[in-house]
């Protein structure tokens, strides 16, 4: 089955922990992962990784993509100097093409305005009040939410966050297969080591 790829945002200080089940596992079911930068230009990871993107950001469009993800970064913390890779979120959400933001990037996008009216979460109700935004009432104390098309979870939960896209796109796993998947790397559970390898 061909699949358009996935993108994965990449700016100096994103973390590079928060993302890595997600694109593995992906990329083994036949995704191809491609990185997204500001520019053409490298960038360093938090964790000190430097990463050559695939491509730019001024050259990213919803209809080439089957997901993009935002992970977390100081930068959304200190600046606006990502508010563009919120703008292309709400742009990928228009045409139905799914985002998952984790971490800080939850807080740029409740910046832009795209959680103020979907059910999210992230590491606490605070750091999303702290944006000023207005979807308050709508966060969900859970390890990672979907509504539609967006995917939203807190910095300590990337596990979670790949069940939820999982779940959304549908071809990675599916029922018994995915709660065995997250059983065995969330919850180190035995058991579903056999289930998901059946």
């Amino acid at each position: 089955m061909s699949r358009k790829p996935v993108h994965l945002a990449v700016y100096d200080t994103f973390a590079d922990w928060e993302t890595g089940h997600t694109t593995a596992w992906l990329a083994r079911v036949g995704y191809e992962i491609r990185t997204v930068g500001p520019s053409a230009a490298p960038v360093v990871s938090i964790g000190g990784l430097r990463v050559q993107p695939d491509l730019s950001l001024s050259e990213l469009r919803p209809e080439d993509s089957s997901l993009l993800i935002l992970p977390g970064a100081d930068l959304w913390d200190t600046g606006d100097d990502l508010a563009p890779f919120a703008r292309t979120a709400r742009a990928f959400l228009d045409a139905g093409v799914p985002v998952g933001a984790i971490c800080g990037a939850t807080a740029g996008i409740a910046r832009e305005g795209l959680l103020d009216d979907r059910a999210h979460t992230s590491a606490a109700p605070t750091y999303l009040a702290a944006s000023g935004y207005k979807g308050g009432e709508r966060y969900t104390e859970a390890d990672a939410v979907t509504d539609g098309d967006l995917i939203t979870a807190g910095p300590t939960e990337p596990v979670a966050f790949a069940r939820e896209i999982f779940g959304r796109l549908g071809d990675v796993f599916e029922g018994e297969k995915l709660d065995a998947w997250y059983r065995l790397f969330h919850d180190s559970d035995p058991a579903a080591y056999e289930t998901l390898n059946a």
